[in-house]
This record gives structure tokens, C-alpha cells and sequence, in this order.
């Protein structure tokens, strides 16, 4: 047994002696698949309102918030099934006690409820070719969601939109797809209209 060890020592100094380099393994990415397809038609008989939606996802209406039925018949969900998201949409017609300013103030309470975990809020104005105007926020940060926004004629009609993923917020590993589905949001803003 002694022998074994004795012969042992030096085979083991000598191993561990080699000057072997190590190199840094290259900088890797996760694949980023994102799903291809064009526009659509979305037109809902129970919504004033149209716009092209991708084809690549899918309308889910709400018939349920809270275990209580919507406010509105056209509260809906864009449903991205490929990148593990949805948009939420909800639509309220400015009448009664909906004023535009009890709107537009539920939409910034809203928003700065996300202040906690965002690092920074950007407010954009939008307004399109067919009288719709609105306001973009775009959250950086682990925030819940990264983007909303809402959509109004000023006068009947008001729609806001929050896009959420189903998954833990990892900001730089959803940069990606944030920016994909950004790209489809600009899209379903500029073909916007109000049905009359």
C-alpha cells in the first residue's frame, strides 16, 4: 500500500505541475425565435373599433374580471402563443361618470403603480391619419409590464392596451421579443380607427 501511495505523489505533482491555459469560452446568446406572418383584419361585433392585428396570434374575448363580468363587452386579449404574451385590452365609451379625465387619470394611476419596479417610464403622444390620438408609456426595468397605452377619439371612445409576458421580467433576456411585439403595437396604432 505504501508503494502505491509513494509511486502516487509523483504522478499526481506532475499532473497538477502542467501549465495547461485556459481560454474564455465565447459569448453566448439564447436563439430568439420569433414567428412570422402578416396583418389581419381585427373586427368584433361587440367592439367600435378596428385595426390589423398579426396573424400569427389570436383574440381571446374576457367574459370574466375578478369573477365578475366587464364593464364592457369588448375587454380582449391578444394572445402571442409562440412568445408567452398577451396584450389586454379594455375598452370604456367616455358617457356618465366615464369622463375623459376619470379615464385618462386610471391609466397614470395605473402606470405609476409599475414605478415601483421600473427604472424609468417614457410617455409618448401618438395620434394617427383617423382622428385617434394617444399616449404610449414605455417601462425599462422589471416591471410587470413593459409597455401600455391608450387610444381615444376624446369624445366616445377610449381603449387601453398593457402588454404583460407570462414569466419572470428579465429585462435583457425579453429585449427581443419586447421589441417585436413594440413593432406590431405600432402597427395596430396606425391602422386604428373607430367604427361609427
Amino acid at each position: 500500500m505504501r508503494q502505491i501511495i509513494v509511486l502516487c505523489v509523483p504522478v499526481f505533482l506532475w499532473v497538477s505541475c502542467q501549465n495547461t491555459p485556459t481560454l474564455p469560452k465565447p459569448r453566448t446568446y439564447p436563439r430568439v425565435v420569433l414567428p412570422t406572418g402578416d396583418y389581419e383584419p381585427f373586427d368584433q361585433v361587440s367592439c367600435p373599433l378596428t385595426f390589423e392585428k398579426p396573424s400569427y396570434s389570436r383574440v381571446e374575448m374576457q367574459t370574466k374580471f375578478f369573477d365578475e363580468q366587464p364593464k364592457h363587452p369588448c375587454w380582449f386579449d391578444l394572445v402571442y402563443p409562440d412568445l408567452n404574451c398577451r396584450i389586454h385590452f379594455s375598452y370604456a365609451p367616455i358617457a356618465g361618470e366615464n369622463t375623459l379625465e376619470k379615464l385618462n387619470e386610471d391609466v397614470y394611476r395605473m402606470t405609476n403603480e409599475h414605478n415601483k419596479k421600473a427604472s424609468y417610464i417614457e410617455e409618448l403622444r401618438v395620434a394617427n391619419a383617423n382622428g385617434v390620438s394617444g399616449v404610449l408609456f414605455d417601462l425599462e426595468g422589471a416591471a410587470a409590464t413593459p409597455f401600455q397605452f391608450y387610444l381615444t377619439d376624446s369624445v366616445n371612445h377610449f381603449l387601453r392596451g398593457a402588454l404583460y409576458f407570462n414569466t419572470r421580467i428579465v429585462p435583457d433576456s425579453l429585449a427581443p421579443y419586447y421589441e417585436f411585439v413594440k413593432g406590431d403595437i405600432a402597427q395596430m396604432i396606425n391602422t386604428f380607427s373607430w367604427k361609427e
